[in-house]
């Protein structure tokens, strides 16, 4: 597989085309076509030659669409194929305040929770910069979008793949995902969702990246903890909660816990109490989150009733929580699933 040029940010591209013998200009008139989701072959201000000298080194096409399904509500989920042939997924939500595009930053993942289908066939390889860069260059382009007037508002890491285990791509795409003169989504807009890798938790914290930091959670002791999350047997809830206090200190950002709602493993008022208990009076909030059916895992999702009376006692709590509304529930808009199901007729 020959280099992606996603993977260049402008001053990467000034020094290549200035090794390629070509004007200083040609820099600027790459990056723009790069950042309206062109491949190298349909940027029009390019001359031929430097079109075929470039396509010699790099890959015409980083990803493609392969097939995209529409949910009732308007969520979208994609499957991408990448110039090597592997397969990752996103899903574009649909708000009043813009759209949230989930993007994927390794093809599949090693961190094994129990209740994700990303992790069924284990990691394969992590993403490029410039890949994960592209799955959101194309769906802006794909909904008329342009780094001026972009139809992609906010993106989510909360995709295939543990983005805190592909460390420094994830890093530099949030960099040239934010740099101004590109499609310049600001870090602000951006949520990066983490098992709790704290290490790398805690190196994030002195990126200068003010992003959303999102922990999964899922249970209130390590022990419970680990029948569905592995990661828990290697960092205990304790020091990844002290990571989430450096990472507010650092940035002045609140961090959000996700919490999967299992019936019989994590959703009862012993739960909610317990988590209250561990929760309050830090600056954060609890994403609750309504278990998506995986098939191959023998996990049931909480009761609708259920998971309101878990909200109640946090709120009753004193916790700032929300139940996440479904979307794309009809088409497998869990991360993980469509993949699975495509690889799987293949």
């Amino acid at each position: 597989m020959k280099d992606i040029i996603q993977n260049y940010n402008l001053s990467q591209l000034t020094a290549l085309v200035a090794e390629m013998g070509e004007k200083p200009f040609r820099a600027k008139q790459l990056y723009s076509g790069i950042m309206r989701g062109h491949n190298i072959s349909d940027i029009p201000a390019l001359p031929a030659s430097f079109i075929a000298a470039l396509l010699e080194r790099f890959e015409d096409c980083t990803l493609e669409i392969v097939k995209t399904l529409t949910s009732a509500d308007g969520t979208e989920k994609y499957l991408f194929r990448l110039a090597d042939g592997n397969i990752v997924e996103g899903v574009l939500m649909k708000y009043k305040y813009g759209n949230t595009q989930c993007v994927s930053t390794q093809v599949g993942c090693r961190m094994g929770c129990k209740f994700c289908a990303s992790t069924l066939g284990g990691r394969i390889r992590d993403l490029t910069s410039g890949e994960i860069l592209s799955q959101v260059l194309k769906v802006n382009a794909l909904h008329g979008g342009t780094p001026a007037k972009r139809q992609v508002t906010n993106v989510v890491l909360m995709g295939s793949g543990e983005p805190l285990d592909n460390y420094d791509n994830v890093v530099k795409f949030i960099r040239d995902m934010s740099a101004e003169g590109g499609i310049n989504i600001s870090p602000r807009n951006v949520s990066l969702s983490t098992c709790g890798l704290v290490p790398q938790m805690y190196s994030l914290a002195e990126e200068g990246l003010p992003v959303n930091l999102t922990v999964s959670l899922h249970n209130v002791t390590d022990e419970e903890r680990a029948r569905t999350m592995p990661i828990a047997k290697k960092y205990k809830i304790s020091e990844i909660l002290d990571a989430c206090t450096n990472y507010f200190n650092k940035t002045g950002r609140r961090y959000i816990f996700e919490y999967s709602l299992i019936e019989g493993e994590n959703a009862d008022e012993r739960h909610a109490r317990a988590l209250i208990t561990l929760l309050k009076g830090r600056p954060c909030h609890v994403n609750l989150i309504r278990l998506n059916d995986v098939k191959e895992r023998k996990l049931l999702a909480a009761s609708e009733r259920g998971a309101q009376t878990f909200l109640k006692i946090l709120t009753d709590g004193g916790l700032s929580a929300t139940l996440r509304r479904r979307m794309g529930a009809d088409i497998g808009g869990a991360c993980g699933q469509l993949r699975a199901g495509y690889l799987a007729q293949q």
